[in-house]
């Protein structure tokens, strides 16, 4: 059993930075994918990022690339998502999500385990 709980959102005003943070807890294996995905208001939720636990491989959606990192933190059981130059279009829910399995997917069916969310509004 996994577990996840994301934190770190908040408002910030366009072209600021926020990191957001997912505690892991449970049997991950080094092979397994941990995500963001988001979801605004009135849309589909959305992966934005990815990360091998391993941390061997990572990708991003294209809007995120260039203004976006994920990271993790095998010691402390961290996943992080640093986001800069925000805009308001990346206003919404902040989902981090995992998935056992050696095989990348951007699909929000592929992955069993999420957190509650953690919002984002970019507003000035």
């Amino acid at each position: 059993q996994v577990q996840l709980e994301d934190s770190g959102g908040g408002l910030v005003q366009p072209g600021n930075s926020l990191r957001l943070s997912c505690a892991v807890s449970g049997n991950v294996g080094g092979s397994s994918w941990l995500a963001w995905f988001r979801q605004a208001p009135g849309k589909e939720r959305e992966w934005v990022a990815s990360i091998r636990w391993s941390g061997t491989h990572t990708f991003y959606t294209d809007s995120a690339k260039g203004r976006f990192t994920i990271s993790r933190d095998n010691a402390r059981d961290m996943v992080y998502l640093q986001m800069n130059s925000l805009k308001p279009e990346d206003t919404a829910l902040y989902y981090c999500a995992a998935r056992l399995n050696p095989l990348s997917s951007t699909s929000t069916s592929a992955y069993v385990y999420w957190g509650q969310g953690t919002q984002v509004t970019v507003s000035s």
